[in-house]
Formats: structure tokens, sequence, C-alpha cells
């Protein structure tokens, strides 16, 4: 949830401006949403609340709506250059990774509520919450033959069982290519962003493993300008429907 409403903010930004600057920073849990925006783009808290009660419930919710540094916002003050130091690593996913995200996804599309899940080549556990054991072995029976349901048996989940923050959830987002920071919540001009997915498309188009650095300021990543990268995570965020979609799901 924290994700998910950090990306539906950016969301918000980039109908502010084709690039705006912007990152995010969310905390929820227990009736509580804390926020931090840092931002080239005016927001108010009534564009924030309608977001947050949406993706998560009505909450009480405390949001700080502030400019990003001037000098780190000089960076990209002609053009698009690269906003974070980093080194990022692409792997190619493995078919346990691809299993899970399709395992994952046909749990939430019957339950969208909060679960754990863990593959190994022998063994599938999985600990979802608001969901019958019945009724989640009826859907992953034919998937795995060792499958271990909810071993502390029935739990409820949400905020008030787990806090959540933004870019908490970055193993199952991004597999093995966890390096270089945080996904969510962050405008394309963010390494952090862009030359994640870049390398993260790269290693899936090439099957190798995908590792690359760059400052802030770079102008050139991989050979190739950045302002081309940052159009590449462009078109990959728009395809599959914008940061939101993003952090609901990650790379895969």
């Amino acid at each position: 949830m924290a994700d998910r409403i950090a990306g539906a903010i950016v969301d918000l930004a980039y109908t502010k401006a084709i690039n705006p600057r912007i990152a995010v920073e969310v905390l929820i849990g227990h009736s509580n949403c804390r926020i931090i925006i840092e931002s080239s783009e005016e927001f108010t808290i009534e564009e924030i609340e309608p977001i947050v009660n949406r993706i998560a419930c009505k909450m009480a919710i405390e949001c700080i709506i502030t400019k990003q540094d001037e000098h780190l916002a000089k960076n990209q003050h002609k053009h698009i250059r690269c906003g974070d130091n980093g080194i990022f690593k692409g792997v190619p996913l493995t078919p346990n990774e691809k299993d899970i995200s399709l395992i994952a996804r046909k749990i939430y599309d019957n339950c969208p509520y909060d679960g754990k899940y863990i593959l190994t080549d022998d063994k599938l556990i999985i600990c979802q919450s608001n969901m019958k054991n019945d009724d989640i072995n009826e859907l992953v029976k034919n998937i795995r033959p060792e499958t271990i349901i909810n071993p502390l048996g029935y739990w409820t989940g949400g905020t008030d069982v787990d806090t959540g923050a933004t870019n908490r959830k970055l193993g199952s987002d991004m597999g093995q290519s966890v390096t270089g920071g945080g996904l969510h919540g962050k405008d394309l001009s963010k390494a952090d962003v862009s030359v994640n997915i870049y390398a993260f498309l790269k290693a899936q188009e090439t099957g190798k493993v995908v590792e690359l650095c760059c400052a802030i300021g770079d102008d050139t990543i991989d050979g190739k300008p950045y302002s081309e990268i940052v159009e590449i995570a462009r078109e990959y965020i728009n395809k599959i429907g914008g940061f939101e979609k993003f952090a609901e799901w990650g790379l895969y």
C-alpha cells in the first residue's frame, strides 16, 4: 500500500508536468499515514487524501510537501541527466521467479489482500491473509505437489497487523536485481527508477547479468544518452499503466 500510494502521487505529478521532479516517502499503519513529498510541482492535501483513501482506507494523514533541494534541482535545469549515484544490476529471471509471480497474481486475483509466498525447487509456502486454506489449496493444487499453506493458521492481515514503508518489498519487486536504491515514489530522472528498469530489461533480452554504475550528473550510461534510458523506462511505465501499477508488482 505504501508503494502504491507513493506511485499514485508520482502519477499525479506527471499530470502536472512532462518531466516532474519528485521523491515520495510513505509510512502507513495502525490508522495513520505519514507522507513526505519533495517535488518541483505543487500539491495540496485535498489531492493526496483521495489517493490514500482509495488505496488503503480512510485514516489520519500527515503530509509534508516541500521543494527539492536547490542544489540537486540545478542538476536537471537544462536537460535530463542522471539524478542518482549507484551500482545497478539486472539479472535474467529464473523459472522459479517467473512461477512465483504467476502464483502470487493468481491468488491476488481471487483474494486482493496481503500475502507472502516462497518457492524453491521442491516446496511452495503460502501465507495468505483473509482466505480459507481449502480455497487457497484449490487454486494452487495443480501448480506444486508439495505446498505448505498458512502454517500458523488463518489470519486477517492489513495495516493494523503490519506496517508498510516505501520500497520495503524490493526483493519481491526485483528478484536478484536488487541494487542501486528503491524503485518506487520517484520520477524517471532518478537512476533508481530508470537505470534499474533499463538493466532489468536488457538482462531479460540478452539472458546475461547486466551491471551498470553511474553518478549524479552523468549524461551517458552504457554508451547511451541518459535521456534515451529515461525514454526506455517511460515507455515501460506507460505500457504497464503508470507508477501505481508499477508499485503493485515491481519488475516482474
